[in-house]
């Protein structure tokens, strides 16, 4: 009797932290996500001086409450999966370790030497806004529209980069060492800048015959800026427009949940599954 209680209560834990579909999902997601935003704005604000002087007491023991509460959704989290290690060596579960250690081990850094450490590692605390990535469903259709434009890209910053070290090279022939062009390294550097519309100032062309090829260059960097984008957006409609015509099609159409298996940590599950398309592991609690 005992066992079965403390499995129910496994259970319904795990429906309320990995659920998005119930209305205690959505309450625990919804909590979660403001605890986060919270613990961002305590590490921006601990970063200005003024700010850290006057009120260092209270934002040190509001870290400290998110902290707790972090690493009680960390334990959770483990104790209501079948495969513990899955979780804790999986990107969501690394990035929720990083957001909460630094505070624990900033108990065991002491001592005048280890100051400047010990501000690095607390600074470790700002890998909380990755948790973020787990409300962001959109992202998945943008990283697809990337993946899908990474050779086009490839060869088109290839041929940036080609560009690149013709035009420094020519610069470097034109200008010379007297208005700053030392080397071809740096006139390629000085090409990138100029090219990327940055425009430090730090070199600049001096003869009438260097300025025109500058002013050439900067024409070419407003047009390259917009190849990748282009590049990207293409394929981001191309793939939405792909996904409308499917959820058209009602031969292929599929409705998806939130639901995450307690035994692989598979989603991404039909509404009528029954049991995990992974593993084979009930979805339903018992």
């Amino acid at each position: 009797m005992g066992k079965t209680n403390k499995n129910n209560l496994k259970n319904k834990l795990h429906e309320i932290i990995y659920e998005a579909d119930t209305p205690a999902g959505k309450l625990f997601d919804i909590v979660l996500l403001i605890f986060i935003l919270t613990s961002i704005a305590l590490v921006m604000l601990e970063s200005v001086s003024w700010i850290d002087d006057k009120y260092h007491d209270i934002l040190y023991i509001g870290e400290w409450i998110v902290t707790i509460l972090f690493s009680i959704e960390y334990i959770a989290r483990i104790i209501t999966v079948n495969k513990p290690k899955k979780y804790i060596l999986s990107f969501y579960g690394i990035i929720d370790l990083l957001s909460t250690i630094p505070m624990y081990l900033s108990i065991f850094v002491v001592g005048s030497n280890a100051l400047v450490a010990l501000r690095a590692l607390r600074l470790l605390r700002i890998f909380r806004v990755l948790k973020l990535a787990r409300y962001l469903g959109a992202s998945n259709h943008l990283s697809s529209a990337i993946k899908a434009s990474r050779a086009k890209i490839s060869v088109f910053l290839f041929a940036v980069l080609i560009a690149s070290i013709i035009f420094g090279t020519l610069m470097y022939l034109v200008e010379g060492e007297e208005h700053g062009f030392s080397n071809i390294p740096k006139s390629v550097y000085w090409c990138i800048v100029t090219l990327t519309t940055v425009g430090f100032g730090d070199i600049a062309p001096q003869t009438p015959l260097g300025q025109l090829i500058a002013t050439i260059i900067m024409i070419m960097g407003y047009g390259i800026i917009a190849v990748p984008t282009g590049i990207v957006s293409a394929e981001y409609t191309k793939n939405a427009n792909k996904n409308d015509i499917d959820k058209d099609s009602k031969a292929e159409k599929i409705h998806l949940n939130s639901q995450t298996c307690q035994n692989c940590l598979s989603t991404k599950h039909k509404d009528e599954a029954e049991y995990c398309y992974n593993c084979g592991h009930n979805l339903h609690i018992e």
